[in-house]
């Protein structure tokens, strides 16, 4: 039996409050207790923003769940779909998702299924603490992610869409 190849990637600044959902995250997911029932290989990156080389982890993997803070969300998270943006905006200083599987697709050809898991945060101080409501929303989109990997596959995933209001 193959197992799915996926590519779980949470970005954010640590030490800006609850902008540290992202790597947060990852560090619950590699203590592997959410994920003991898996039927997926996984494997976690983190990053403070997503940059130009960041196409190449894309390579050779079968989904990718880009995971971020989001401010407008609907408390808890959004779950979604992600394409590659057409006209990409990016600097030589970070990009979105969307661009980086633009970027992706002009250097290597088609880009694997992507989806992005936008945790709602509330406040993103410098030098503060995740707040106790992004903990809360963090909790639940462990949860929920546990449903990723247990359901590894884009159609399962596709099923599972969760939009913003």
């Amino acid at each position: 039996m193959t197992f799915p190849k996926i590519l779980c990637f949470g970005y954010g600044n640590p030490g800006r409050g609850d902008d540290a959902l992202g790597p947060r995250f990852i560090e619950e997911i590699e203590k592997g207790r959410t994920y003991q029932k898996s039927t997926a290989h996984l494997e976690c990156l983190t990053d403070f923003q997503l940059q130009i080389e960041h196409t190449e982890d894309l390579l050779n993997r079968d989904l990718v769940l880009f995971v971020d803070a989001h401010l407008t969300a609907s408390p808890p998270f959004v779950f979604q779909r992600i394409q590659g943006d057409p006209i990409p905006h990016f600097s030589t200083h970070a990009l979105s998702p969307q661009s980086l599987i633009a970027l992706h697709e002009a250097i290597h050809g088609k880009a694997p299924p992507s989806f992005l898991l936008g945790i709602r945060g509330e406040s993103f101080d410098l030098g503060a603490p995740l707040s106790r409501i992004a903990e809360n929303h963090l909790l639940e989109a462990l949860k929920f992610s546990s449903k990723l990997l247990t359901q590894a596959s884009e159609d399962a995933w596709g099923r599972l869409e969760i939009s913003s209001s």
